[in-house]
């Protein structure tokens, strides 16, 4: 079979030069598809449920929430365990599942049984199912911040939107923010209202989450007094509240000829009309919010959050664009920053989202060093190939095999759903690439010289193909045999299940596209470019370097083999001395990054409040800041909406 195809192969040499050229351009673009990352992604296949119960502590949590859920999900096909975390107000449930499982068939399962759970867990629990993603989904982050805090050295423009002389914040709505909670609200409503919509369009982008800043709340603060003067009780106040925010119509009447839409407009548009929402009445005399309230008991409130953001020791809120898992994180956070810049120019006065991580910075890190390792192994071992062949032509041949097995390795990653990374990427080995090029290569220089040598003259195009058609059948075999040796040495890997599978199947798999590119390389498009360019003289002779080489080398020879037990005893003891410093020797789970970034974290005892830990953490971040070489530092402290 192998003869059949090098036989073909030099027959029709130009058919396949072109069919080899479609190839490298159909890896070409498949380059461009290829899912770039820095390492690979060893994250299980899971679905993550949230359930908010905010009145229920840990206790409850647990055994209303959260077991009620966990005991739900059980039995689910292909479920291998589920995990749960219980907090004051939240509940957890992480199902795992086989690796073999479709992500969208879990969740379609998953909602189901939340479905029939509901009937067991408290009225007013919420339950959502996280983002289609992994650990490694957070791509993106981004502050989102006042640009002169306070109006320190702010453009202050009395009446206008932005910072006003008397220290508020002007909103273009018209509201004016004058405290921290009202500060850190509106920060938050302009990343829930105005970046996550435009952020969620994004092609790729699985959820956008949100940590800092105060989800705007409207509070309304009776007093227990008046309200028992009045003979009214708290469940009045929020029933009064509940039905006099209520929008409603009542379809349509026609007059002369035109239809006209009847609608109640109740939606509350001010703090104004909360106050005159009507609670009751004795003796025909109503009774509105306003007379069972404390002075100011109606405005925006601090809402009871579980987590908060920091940036240098201020509040600022933090979002994190979330990718969908199987997507281009390279691609996917360079999309969100382009959006980014679009919506930038859409924020209120003074107000602006700064990129504090982008995965693009790490990837273009990654990438840079594989690269730069790719491109000077590979100009040595043209340079090498070059010295050792002596032919310039012949060493172009042998090096054309490298880009041409890589285009082709793209294409195989790209069908196999592998990724570009450092594991993946740092494996490929150009001198395995190459072996059996080289080899018949200087084999079809060497009968190529005999042969002219033993005629006298120069070979017609018939002996060329027939001498190019032996010499490369006669180490065919052999170099055959050796690069399935070493293909067959990567197949254990791929029988490796968990995590050790996931961090080591696409090395073992782009080693093998690489080196199946190679032999199929070696096989058809090699034979037929030195039928093709080898032409005219050929001589084989050794470059002066390999001369000098091998003079220097025969006398270290002869001395070696008149004293050949005291090498052996040398050589011993020189392995066993590397067997000693082996067990000294530094090991690391994966390559050494310098990810560009420094990740920190804070310990704290587990009672510490909120309030606390955000006091504790501006401290850190002062400190941490005031380092010359520090940029900026930024933090999260608490659940997200993501937990």
């Amino acid at each position: 079979m192998l003869e059949a195809l090098l036989r073909l192969s030099i027959r029709h040499r130009w058919s396949v030069v072109v069919l080899t050229a479609l190839l490298a351009a159909v890896g070409v673009f498949q380059l461009r598809r290829l899912p770039i990352d820095a390492v690979p992604d060893i994250t299980n296949n899971q679905v993550q449920v949230n359930a908010l119960a905010p009145s229920l502590s840990p206790f409850e949590v647990e055994k209303q929430v959260t077991f009620p859920m966990e005991n739900a999900l059980a039995g689910i096909p292909g479920l291998e365990y589920t995990r749960s975390l219980s907090r004051n107000g939240f509940a957890q449930v992480t199902a795992v599942f086989e690796d073999d499982v479709d992500i969208y068939f879990a969740r379609q399962q998953v909602g189901e049984r939340l479905r029939e759970a509901t009937g067991a867990m408290p009225p007013g629990v919420e339950t959502v199912l996280g983002p289609i993603a992994t650990g490694l989904g957070e791509v993106y982050m981004y502050t989102v911040e006042y640009e002169h805090p306070r109006g320190i050295g702010a453009e202050i423009r009395d009446g206008a939107p932005g910072w006003q002389p008397d220290g508020a914040y002007l909103t273009p709505e018209g509201a004016r923010l004058s405290n921290d909670v009202e500060l850190a609200s509106y920060l938050r409503e302009v990343q829930d209202w105005i970046i996550r919509p435009q952020l969620k369009s994004v092609k790729d982008v699985a959820g956008v989450d949100a940590i800092g800043g105060y989800v705007k709340q409207y509070h309304v603060q009776p007093d227990p007094m008046k309200l028992v003067s009045y003979g009214l009780t708290f469940a009045d106040v929020v029933e009064a509240l509940e039905k006099n925010n209520v929008s409603t119509g009542a379809g349509y009447v026609e007059h002369k000829g035109e239809s006209y839409l009847v609608r109640a407009t109740g939606r509350i548009q001010s703090i104004d009309e909360i106050e005159t929402i009507v609670i009751g009445a004795r003796n025909s005399v109503p009774i509105y919010v306003r007379d069972v309230i404390a002075p100011g008991g109606v405005g925006i409130g601090r809402e009871l959050r579980t987590g908060s953001a920091s940036e240098n020791g201020r509040d600022v809120v933090v979002g994190t664009a979330v990718m969908l898992i199987g997507a281009n994180s390279r691609t996917v956070a360079a999309a969100v920053d382009a959006r980014m810049d679009d919506i930038r120019r859409s924020l209120p006065v003074d107000i602006r989202a700064k990129t504090v991580l982008n995965r693009t910075k790490l990837v273009d890190a990654t990438i840079a060093t594989v690269r730069r390792n790719l491109v000077e192994g590979a100009i040595l071992v043209v340079a090498v190939l070059l010295v050792m062949l002596g032919n310039w032509r012949a060493a172009v041949i042998c090096a054309l095999a490298i880009p041409l097995s890589m285009l082709m390795t793209a294409t195989g990653m790209v069908q196999g759903r592998v990724s570009g990374n450092l594991m993946s990427l740092g494996a490929i080995d150009f001198g395995l690439i190459v072996d059996g090029a080289v080899i018949i290569v200087e084999n079809c220089l060497r009968r190529i010289a005999e042969e002219q040598h033993a005629k006298g003259r120069l070979l017609s195009l018939e002996e060329r193909l027939a001498v190019v058609f032996d010499a490369s059948k006669e180490v065919r075999r052999a170099t055959a045999f050796g690069e399935a040796i070493i293909i067959t040495v990567y197949f254990p890997i791929l029988a490796l299940s968990g995590v050790e599978g996931k961090m080591f199947h696409p090395m073992a798999l782009t080693v093998i596209f690489a080196l199946i590119a190679a032999f199929v390389l070696s096989l058809t498009f090699v034979p037929a470019m030195v039928a093709l360019c080898i032409r005219g003289r050929v001589t084989e002779k050794d470059m002066f370097l390999v001369r000098w080489a091998k003079a220097a080398y025969a006398p270290v020879v002869r001395a070696a083999v008149r004293v050949r037990y005291v090498i052996a005893v040398a050589a011993v003891a020189a392995f066993l001395g590397a067997v000693a410093l082996f067990g000294r020797l530094g090991q690391e789970f994966v390559p050494t990054l310098d990810e560009k970034d420094i990740a920190m974290h804070a310990m704290r005892i587990p009672s510490t409040g909120i309030t606390q830990s955000q006091a504790m953490q501006f401290d850190v971040e002062r400190i941490v800041s005031a380092i010359p070489e520090v940029a900026f530092t930024f933090s999260k402290t608490g659940t997200a909406e993501l937990a």
